[in-house]
């Protein structure tokens, strides 16, 4: 029994590190491809920019998917690369697929709020700070939705580290979408709500199958 312990502890610790680090792969190729999609525009004078979220634009609604893989100058990536890593590298403890879920989730529910309430006309709102934001208030928000320590912890370093600049991001600024910043914020918090219920209900499914030794 105790060698079926331990190799239990094993298998899942071996099984823990397999995810973390396919999580940390998956966040490294999404930062790749932002810097390779800015080395591209860079060469075509900036093309790319149109190619972002133009509110209310039915024929350009694809832009919401594209949006987050393109900046401004390379200083804009710079700016969002730094927190995309702290943040994301948090989230890919938890595997690939977490990141990929929570990434997905905030930039189609982000971008979908952008486009409903971002400034019309020929704006183009570019940029990964959608899902900084949506990132940080996943972070923020899980701890109270799982009730657990851990999870409230990295909550609050969160805030103490990030906290006075997201909200004064969510100022309006010449040239910086508030509105983006805010959608990203709220779909952060809604994904942290829908994946707390599942893995509520995974846990609770594994206790009842979970054979009883006595």
């Amino acid at each position: 029994m105790t060698e079926d312990v331990a190799s239990r502890s094993s298998s899942k610790l071996f099984d823990r590190t397999q995810q973390q680090r396919e999580g940390m792969v998956v966040l490294l190729g999404m930062l790749l491809l932002m810097w390779l999609v800015e080395a591209i525009n860079s060469l075509d004078a900036n093309h790319l920019d149109g190619d972002g979220i133009f509110s209310r634009n039915v024929p350009h609604f694809w832009g919401i998917l594209t949006s987050p893989f393109i900046h401004a100058s390379f200083q804009h990536l710079l700016d969002n690369t730094v927190p995309l890593i702290f943040l994301g590298a948090i989230i890919a403890m938890h595997g690939a697929r977490r990141l990929l879920v929570v990434t997905g989730f905030i930039i189609v529910i982000g971008g979908l709020g952008t486009w409903i309430i971002g400034p019309g006309g020929n704006t183009s709102t570019i940029g990964a700070s959608g899902v900084v934001f949506g990132y940080a208030t996943y972070l923020l928000s899980r701890g109270f939705f799982d009730r657990s320590i851990w999870e409230l912890a990295v909550g609050m370093i969160v805030g103490v580290i990030w906290g006075a600049v997201l909200i004064s991001s969510l100022i309006p600024h010449s040239g910086v979408s508030w509105q983006g910043h805010l959608c990203g914020g709220i779909a952060g918090v809604i994904v942290a709500w829908r994946l707390s219920l599942v893995d509520h209900r995974r846990a609770e499914a594994a206790q009842r199958l979970e054979p009883q030794r006595v």
